[in-house]
């Protein structure tokens, strides 16, 4: 190389590094504001909940969620941002990570490049302003990957540790560690240099380490008869072919945006053309089995749950190696990946500023008309400050929510003193927190053994969907004795309805009710099919007589 090629290069190299540099700095601001002030997601809050409840697992997840929740929380105190400050710090690594790579790959020149595309995809860029597993399982999947590399480069010690300690992290955090182990066996079995690891030492190091992270499961899962494992592998899933899920490549393209999605599966498609020269052997295998093997499992498996991010670290992964592969293409095509990610970028700015439209009452006004209202991100300060209210008047009532969702979000909000009862909602079952409530004894044979208390029964009025809606409200007329109702909030034009009871707990389960004669239900209808009184967004607060 020239002396004047090599000037050029360290001219783009600064300039891709500043731009960058400028974006990564901005993006974090924004979702540091985010983060300090959008309310709970409700699996949030749940994750919140168990982090007052160390243990090796819960009946959703293991363990290394609620304790990064718990550690920040015992060091910063009780709140929001210091929820998700561990994502946040752990997401805003995330691009580092990809360039760190690249750079191992291909070498400085493409550093830079490979994590501005990485940052600029909408899943990644906006990682870490909520508090969700995928963050660490990411990142996770990232560093086993770089330890992968840097193994089959030098066969050091230290990088067969480094595997084996992301392959652990990835354990602790969620059950989809499974799909990293069966990329590297698939990359072990299927790729020449893959065969040639068997026999090395560092190898089984690696896999030593990497079952450390499997005790927290097995311990829980084993305490628990198999709670984790019988969620994750059979309660959540159909395992029958489900046509709707041919759709996840345009669920993948619209959470990529689609142009940087047709980029990096054309990357995809030329990592594995590549396949026999190092490092796109590694990539093909690693990234490819995300995609194409997600897509398969998507076919049998959850039907009804999102599922766009599940591919996720197979795109992270190709950013590393795009810019490589984008320097013999066409000028064209360089053109359009270059256009591509900006438009990702438009994409992720859009993103984050639908979650701080989400963040305050006035935004959140301005979402009730759109299809995609954020209700899981609504209505959880105006509920919360009504039960406050309503708690100070009669500090001796036990809290009841109709869903462990919402128990949750009351929880968070009045600081996590006192357990928060939660009726045996189907959304408990469906979202795997039925068996972790029955271990706590905040669910209904937990409240049964309070017969008789006085309580105030907060219900979700919007949490299901309508054709189950009114079987689930009816049946709460028999779970507890309502007494009378107290008050009820129809906020953002009715998008989200909240109402309140007094009531006293039973024993047993009581006869069901006939929809006419169940409260709960009449009220529900009848706010569902009257005008919402108040068009402010901030809803209807009222004492019923």
């Amino acid at each position: 190389m020239s002396m004047f090629e090599r000037s050029s290069v360290a001219v783009a190299t600064r300039s891709w590094r500043g731009m960058f540099l400028i974006m990564f700095f901005a993006a974090l601001l924004l979702k540091v504001v985010i983060a300090a002030t959008l309310s709970p997601f409700g699996d949030e809050a749940f994750y919140w909940q168990e982090s007052l409840s160390p243990a090796w697992g819960y009946s959703d997840l293991p363990p290394l969620t609620a304790w990064l929740i718990g550690l920040s929380e015992g060091m910063f105190g009780h709140g929001r941002f210091a929820m998700r400050l561990p994502f946040l710090l752990i997401g805003a690594v995330l691009p580092w990570q990809v360039g760190a790579l690249a750079q191992r790959l291909s070498g400085e020149a493409v550093r830079w490049r490979a994590a501005t595309f990485a940052l600029l995809l909408p899943l990644v860029g906006s990682m870490g302003v909520l508090a969700l597993p995928d963050v660490p399982l990411t990142f996770a999947i990232v560093l086993a990957t770089h330890g992968l590399v840097a193994a089959l480069e030098a066969n050091r010690l230290r990088d067969w540790s480094l595997l084996g300690a992301g392959l652990a992290i990835a354990w602790m955090t969620h059950y989809r560690a499974a799909m990293p182990m069966l990329a590297g066996l698939l990359f072990l079995l299927a790729t020449p240099r893959g065969r040639m690891q068997w026999r090395r030492p560092g190898l089984w190091l690696a896999m030593a380490l990497a079952s450390l992270g499997l005790l927290p499961l097995v311990i829980y899962n084993v305490a628990a008869r198999g709670a984790g494992l019988a969620f994750q592998l059979v309660e959540r899933n159909p395992w029958r072919f489900h046509a709707d899920a041919l759709v996840q490549p345009l669920e993948q393209a619209a959470a990529c945006t689609p142009l940087a999605w047709i980029v990096l599966m054309w990357a995809l498609w030329q990592a594995w053309r590549r396949r026999g020269e190092a490092p796109f052997d590694v990539i093909a295998a690693l990234a490819g089995s995300f995609i194409v093997l997600y897509f398969v499992l998507g076919l049998f498996a959850d039907d009804v749950r999102f599922r766009a991010h599940w591919p996720l670290p197979g795109f992270v992964l190709l950013c590393a190696v795009l810019p490589t592969l984008l320097a013999p293409a066409g000028r064209t095509w360089r053109r359009f990946a270059m256009a591509a990610f900006v438009l990702a970028g438009c994409g992720l700015l859009a993103g984050l500023g639908y979650l701080g439209l989400a963040a305050s009452p006035n935004g959140a006004r301005v979402l009730a008309g759109v299809k995609a209202f954020p209700s899981n991100f609504t209505g959880w300060r105006e509920s919360s400050d009504a039960v406050r209210g309503l708690q100070a008047r009669e500090p001796s009532s036990l809290i009841v929510a109709d869903n462990f969702m919402l128990a949750a979000e009351l929880r968070f909000a009045l600081g996590g003193a006192g357990v928060i009862y939660s009726l045996d909602s189907p959304l408990n079952t469906k979202h795997g927190r039925a068996a972790q409530l029955a271990e706590w004894g905040s669910n209904e044979a937990g409240l049964a053994r309070l017969a008789g208390r006085r309580l105030l029964l907060v219900v979700d009025e919007t949490s299901l969907r309508e054709r189950e809606r009114r079987d689930w409200l009816v049946s709460i007329c028999s779970r507890v004795d309502i007494v009378e109702p107290v008050l009820r909030l129809d906020l953002f034009d009715g998008r989200r309805r909240f109402s309140v009871y007094d009531a006293t707990a039973r024993a047993v389960p009581g006869p069901l009710h006939s929809p006419d004669d169940c409260v709960v239900w009449r009220d529900a209808y009848r706010a569902s099919i009257l005008p919402v009184r108040s068009s402010s967004g901030q809803g209807d607060t009222g004492v019923a007589q």
